[in-house]
């Protein structure tokens, strides 16, 4: 398993887009920092062929610390969650399938 970071990204816009180094961690960087305003205003970004990203509200709920076993209430918060789209899902699968 590896791990896909931004200047993995940045390395790629440089080797197959010709991005000059400097501009490839400035657009990665502006693209991720879209996504977070976006977000923290409440918006749904939806990226075409990928999927969509959604901020959701979970309710406080009953919980327990699982050192102690000792009772307690997690605290409501805002998630980011993640629903891959049909083409992104059917790309994945069809990758699978291969050896």
């Amino acid at each position: 398993m590896s791990t896909l970071t931004k200047a993995d990204i940045a390395e790629q816009l440089i080797a197959h887009m010709g991005f000059h180094p400097k501009e490839a961690k400035e657009f990665v960087d502006t693209f991720f920092a879209q996504i977070r305003q976006t977000l923290a205003s409440g918006q749904t970004v939806k990226l075409s062929g990928f999927g969509n990203f959604n901020l959701r509200d979970k309710v406080a709920r009953p919980g327990r610390n699982p050192k102690t076993g000792e009772s307690a209430i997690i605290a409501p918060r805002r998630v980011v969650t993640f629903k891959a789209g049909l083409k992104f899902k059917n790309r994945i699968e069809s990758n699978q399938s291969k050896p």
